[in-house]
C-alpha cells in the first residue's frame, strides 16, 4: 500500500496516509496554542480539499472546541498522554472506524493526536486485530500498511503498558488469552530493590492506585533514608514508574513485572537491572491463610498521614472536565499516572463490570494501574 506523507519545514504537524482511508495527524505536545490553531486550520483545509465532507476525525487527545468548529464530524476518545487507553475505549474507537469506513467507500478516518505518538500506535495496532474479524479481500494489504506504519513511525514511542494493552486486545479478540472473570483482591505490592534517587537530599516513595481515572488508594510515605531527617518545607513530586494491567488476564496469586515492563523505569539508569514489582492477589478480602506477609525493613519508617498536598494530588481529577481551549479551563493537570477500565463495548462479555471497592484495607479491582511516586525534599546543610 503506498503511503502518502505530508511533512514540510513550515508545518508543525505530521500528516500521514497510513492506508488510503486511514490518516494520522500528529502535533507535538509542546506546540503553543497559536501555532497549533494555525496548523489545525491548514490540516482541515487539506482534508476538505481532498475528501470534502467524507472524513471523520477521531480525537485521541483532550477535548477542544476548535476541532469541532473546523469539522463537525468529531468524536472524542482522549486519554492521558503516555498511557494505555481503557480496553472499552479501544473497542469504541475500532467500532467507530469500522462503522464509518463501511458506510461509504469514499469515507476516510482521521486519527488526531496532540502529544506522544504512542496513542496513535495503540489504536492502529488494535484496529489491525479488530479488522481481521471481518476481513475482506483487500485486508492483507491494509494490514501490511498498518503494520509498516507502526514499525516505522510509532513503535519506539510506545510505553510498556501501551504494548501490554495491545497484546490484551488482540488476545481477547482471538481467544488466545484465557479470561479470568472473577474479581481479585490485592493484598501486597512488593518492591524489593529501591532505585538510587538519593541526590543530595531525601525522598519519600509512595504508591497510588487508580481505576477509570478515579483514585482508589494512596499508600503511606516511606522514608527510605531516615537519617536525612532535617528538611525545609519545599517538596517536589516525581513519578518513578507506573504500570497498567487488567485482572481478566491474571490467573493465580502473583503478578510480576521486571524493569523493562514498567513505564518510565525501563529506560532509567537509576533503577537496577534486576528491579521488580510484584503483586499478591487472592479471590477474597480475608487474610491469606498459610502465607507469610513480608514487612518493610526495620530501618524504613512509614508515615501514613496522606494529608500532605504533595501526596494528595490527583493527577486525573480535571482531565476532560473542560475543553482544553476553554477560557475557564485554567486548572493544572498532573498527567503522570495511569489508569484503565474494561467494561462494555465489543468485549462486554469478557470484561464484565466490576467496580473498584475497598474492603478491610484490601483493594478489589478489575482493571487498574499503580504509580510509584517520590516526594523530594532539599536537605538543609
Amino acid at each position: 500500500m503506498m503511503m502518502e506523507h505530508v511533512m514540510e519545514h513550515h508545518y508543525d504537524f505530521d500528516l500521514t496516509y497510513i492506508t488510503e482511508r486511514i490518516i494520522s495527524v500528529f502535533f507535538l505536545p509542546d506546540l503553543d496554542e497559536q501555532r497549533y490553531r494555525r496548523n489545525l486550520q491548514e490540516v482541515a483545509s487539506m482534508l476538505k480539499s481532498k475528501h470534502q465532507d467524507k472524513f471523520l476525525l477521531l480525537n485521541l487527545s483532550e477535548k477542544r472546541h476548535d476541532i469541532t468548529r473546523l469539522n463537525p464530524k468529531v468524536q472524542d476518545y482522549g486519554w492521558p498522554d503516555l498511557h494505555a487507553p481503557p480496553l472499552d475505549r479501544i473497542c469504541a474507537v475500532c467500532k467507530a472506524m469500522e462503522t464509518w469506513l463501511t458506510s461509504d467507500p469514499n469515507n476516510v478516518v482521521v486519527l488526531h493526536c496532540k502529544g506522544n505518538k504512542g496513542k496513535t500506535g495503540v489504536i492502529v495496532a488494535a484496529y489491525m486485530h479488530y479488522s481481521k474479524i471481518s476481513a475482506g479481500a483487500d485486508q492483507a494489504l491494509t494490514t501490511l500498511a498498518m503494520r509498516k506504519f507502526c514499525e516505522d513511525k510509532v513503535s519506539s514511542s510506545l510505553q510498556p503498558s501501551q504494548n501490554r494493552y495491545i497484546y490484551y486486545f488482540g488476545g481477547l479478540l482471538s481467544g488466545t488469552i484465557k479470561m479470568n472473570s472473577s474479581p481479585l483482591f490485592l493484598h501486597q505490592i512488593l518492591i524489593p530493590s529501591l532505585p538510587n534517587f538519593q541526590a543530595g537530599g531525601g525522598y519519600y516513595p509512595f504508591l497510588k492506585i487508580y481505576q477509570s481515572l478515579q483514585l482508589v488508594y494512596t499508600s503511606g510515605q516511606a522514608n527510605a533514608f531516615p537519617s536525612l531527617s532535617h528538611f525545609d518545607s519545599s517538596a517536589e513530586r516525581e513519578v518513578v514508574f507506573r504500570v497498567q494491567f487488567h485482572t481478566c488476564t491474571v490467573h493465580g496469586a502473583q503478578l510480576w513485572f521486571g524493569k523493562t515492563e514498567l513505564d518510565l523505569a525501563g529506560t532509567d539508569d537509576r533503577f537496577p537491572p534486576d528491579a521488580t514489582v510484584e503483586f499478591i492477589f487472592s479471590t477474597g478480602p480475608e487474610k491469606m491463610k498459610g502465607r507469610e506477609y513480608r514487612k518493610n525493613d526495620a530501618s524504613i519508617k512509614v508515615d501514613y498521614n496522606t494529608s500532605d498536598p504533595v501526596v494528595r494530588w490527583d493527577s486525573y481529577e480535571n482531565f476532560n472536565l473542560h475543553h482544553q481551549d476553554s477560557m475557564e479551563s485554567n486548572q493544572v493537570y498532573f498527567g503522570s499516572e495511569s489508569t484503565s477500565s474494561g467494561n462494555g463495548g465489543p468485549l462486554q462479555s469478557v470484561l464484565s463490570g466490576h467496580h473498584a471497592n475497598r474492603q478491610q484495607k484490601k483493594v478489589r479491582l478489575r482493571s487498574y494501574s499503580l504509580t510509584w511516586h517520590l516526594k523530594y525534599h532539599v536537605l538543609i546543610q
